[in-house]
């Protein structure tokens, strides 16, 4: 039976060799080893109080793990989470546990106050989940997008979502323009 859980579970070493892995499979070797350390960087230079991570499980078995940074507006009082990196483990993909995590992770978010969410990948896959497409006046990126129509977002507080006011900034792992 798949477990959804909040924190590393025991999983913190596996955690980026997982990425490292998901992403060699599919993307190539390149990308698995820049996820591999991304990952790193995120879990070893991120404050306790600015990353979270959800994982799906089976037993000993890591199937799936998706990180949150806090992505900071200090002009807005909202608080805001950046998800990225999400992987699902390669042989078990396309049997709907990315997305289940992914609504795990956001309604326990929610219920954490986290406002709202925010994602720079594929809209088409994200929209499942409820992520919409988002002007960058809306809602500023850290750095210069490469691939605008890629970011995306939901609201996970009640009411409509506002324009967040002023510059955001994100942790210090993601703080780097070829990652954008």
């Amino acid at each position: 039976m798949i477990e959804l859980t909040s924190g590393y579970a025991g999983f913190e070493a596996q955690i980026p060799s997982f990425y490292g892995d998901v992403f060699t499979a599919s993307e190539g070797v390149a990308e698995g080893q820049a996820l591999t350390s991304l990952v790193q960087d995120l879990m070893g230079t991120s404050e306790d109080d600015d990353l979270r991570c959800y994982l799906a499980s089976e037993g000993e078995e890591l199937l799936g793990c998706i990180l949150f940074s806090r992505l900071f507006y200090d002009e807005d009082p909202r608080n805001v989470v950046l998800m990225s990196p999400v992987a699902v483990k390669t042989d078990r993909q396309k049997a709907g546990i990315g997305q289940r995590l992914i609504r795990f992770a956001l309604d326990d978010l929610k219920g954490q106050g986290v406002d709202f969410a925010i994602t720079y990948g594929d809209p088409a896959y994200y929209g499942k989940t409820g992520f919409k497409p988002m002007a960058q006046d809306f809602a500023r990126p850290p750095q210069t997008l490469s691939q605008p129509h890629g970011w995306i977002g939901q609201s996970l507080a009640e009411g409509d979502a506002a324009p967040f006011s002023g510059p955001s900034r994100c942790v210090p792992a993601f703080d780097k323009p070829e990652l954008w």
